[in-house]
Order: C-alpha cells, then structure tokens, then sequence
C-alpha cells in the first residue's frame, strides 16, 4: 500500500465511500461476483460469506441501535447503497434517524430549518457548510428523511475547531465560545490503542524513541479524535431525543472499519448498544486471491465496489495540487 505523507492525511482519511448489492432471492446460495459498474456494490456477511440484497441486510439490521455505514467520500456505489438500505430499514422500522458526518454540529439549526421547510435547499448548503458534493451524493439520503419528516443529525466536529486542534493542539479548545464547548463531548480526546496504531500506520508516521508520535502528528491525531467523539456524542444524543429510534450513521470508512474510530468510542460510552458496522471493500485487482479472506475483520457486514480510478499518473503533478488543496486552509488563522 502506498504511504501517505502526512500533509496528505485529511484528504486521505476523508477519501472512503461504499455501495449497493447483487439482486438476489436466495442469499444462502448467491455467488459472490465482481461489481460491473460504479454503481454496483456486493454486500456480503463475512462469518459465513452470505451474499445479501441491501433488503435482505435490512432484515438483519432491524432490531440494531445503530447502523453505521462507512463509505468511501464520493463513491457511487458507497452513497446507492446508503439511500437503498434507508429505506429497507425504514420500511420495517419507520422510527429512524439518520446521522450525518457530512455536516457539523455547529449547523445544525441551519439544516434543521431546511428540513422544516424554512429556508430552500441553496440557501441550506451555503448556510449550514453543506460538502461540495452534497447535491451528487448526499441529496437523496437527506430528502428521503425531509420528505418523511424524520430527524437528521448534524454529527461531526465544527471544522474549524478540528482544524485549529490540528494546528495547536488540545488546549485549543480553552479559546472557544461556551456554546461551542456546550455542544463537544464530555472527554473530547478519548482513544484506543489500535487505532493510534492504524492512525498512525495510515499516514506513515514513524515512532520514535518514546514511542509517540511528533507533536504535528500528535496533534492531528487529536484533531481526528474529536471527529470521531463528537460523532460518538452526537449518536448517543441522538438516541436520547429520540428513544427507541434507529440510528443510521454515515460516515467515512476510516472512522468506523474494524469497529475502531468512532465506532469504538460509541461502545465505550454505551457498552449496552447493539451497533452493527457495514464497511466497504475495493475488489481486488488480483483475481486469483479470495477478496473476503483479507477484509473479514473490517465490518459486521463488507460490500465490495469497484476501485476508484486514480487521480493522477504525474507524481509532480499530483504533489502540486495537494499543495494547492492544503494552502487553502493555512491561509487561515487559529487566532
């Protein structure tokens, strides 16, 4: 696997989504087969190597607390599988909430008034600091709960806090208004030893002789830890507004594979939930080796897509536009 430099980390953490799956009436006896297109996913049950259809997936998820599916940012397939099992679930359990990594806390009375039909879906995307592509991706899982009228979650950590914490670490947080440090978790840098060790291995970072990490890397992985606490957060909230709802979190992969991330820090505020994990798997290039035997690990439930295709074959081409997409944010200031 290619080591990422370290000024590539959000773009890289940030670089996950997942799909749909083969149609299939008898689970126990459907084949598992490469996605044809982009749109396609093959969701598939690692313990026994079940093919499901994201109805079928439903069905097992009904009675979960929290459904959370990880995506690859931007992958097709990742975001037509997140709209078709919203509403499978929905179907056999219409008392939902969809949690949202795509949109920050900080927000969230902005893209509660678009839900309430106060302001227009323009107006909700400049105000609430919607993602570039929340009309391509994210549009029909927000409008299938609009319509609906079920709550949305605005679940991440305000981004320029994250971004400051990134700069100067955890004390950060002492600079920030009382209604920001209102709205973060109680114990915003809680964290689990394997994913430093997965956060580190993810961005090259090297151990040195203490075995910590340099403080610009200490640094960031904080920024990453209050992502995923103040997602963690949000869910438990979430559940507590809407007692007996399911929550349906999506999230980049990196944030919740493995049970790590945010995943792991939900059990360990509420070891009493029931959270199931669906992950997504890039098909292997190499035919020859079983795609399931490498990724069992990475979900309750993996779905395979087709690899995305790369950006760039010019190493110094791609170098200058990294830099060019970080330079952005260093214009600005943590002051």
């Amino acid at each position: 696997m290619k080591v990422l430099a370290p000024a590539l980390l959000f773009a890289s953490l940030s670089a996950l989504n997942g799909c749909t799956a083969m149609p299939s009436s008898n689970a126990q006896e459907a084949t598992l087969s490469a996605p044809q297109t982009q749109y396609d996913a093959r969701i598939v049950r690692p313990e026994n190597n079940t093919v499901l259809t994201p109805e079928e997936l439903a069905q097992r998820l009904v009675n979960t607390d929290v459904v959370v599916v990880g995506e690859y940012h931007g992958h097709h397939g990742s975001h037509l599988l997140q709209s078709r099992l919203q509403a499978a679930l929905y179907r056999l359990r219409p008392e939902q909430v969809l949690a949202m990594e795509q949109f920050n806390l900080d927000h969230q009375d902005e893209l509660n008034g678009y839900l309430q039909g106060e302001i227009g879906e323009t107006e909700m995307i400049e105000d609430a600091g919607a993602w570039d592509n929340y009309r391509g991706f994210y549009r029909p899982l927000v409008e299938f709960a609009r319509q609906l009228n079920l709550p949305v979650i605005a679940a991440n950590a305000p981004a320029e806090v994250v971004r400051c914490v990134g700069r100067k670490g955890p004390e950060y947080l002492d600079s920030v208004s009382e209604t920001i440090k209102q709205k973060l978790p109680a114990d915003p840098f809680m964290d689990t030893p394997a994913y430093r060790e997965k956060f580190m291995a993810a961005i090259g970072a090297s151990h040195q002789a203490d075995d910590t990490m340099s403080q610009r890397m200490e640094n960031t992985y904080k920024a990453q830890l209050l992502r995923d606490n103040t997602m963690a957060a949000g869910i438990l909230q979430a559940r507590a507004e809407y007692p007996g709802h399911q929550v349906l979190h999506l999230t980049g992969t990196f944030h919740s594979e493995e049970g790590l991330g945010t995943v792991a820090l939900l059990k360990q505020r509420a070891p009493e939930l029931s959270v199931a994990v669906v992950s997504p798997v890039f098909w292997p290039s190499d035919v020859n080796e079983p795609p399931l035997d490498r990724n069992r690990a990475k979900g309750d439930f993996v779905y395979f897509i087709q690899p995305l295709p790369d950006e760039f074959q010019d190493s110094e081409r791609e170098r200058k536009a990294m830099q060019a997409r970080f330079s952005r944010s260093t214009d600005k200031t943590c002051d």
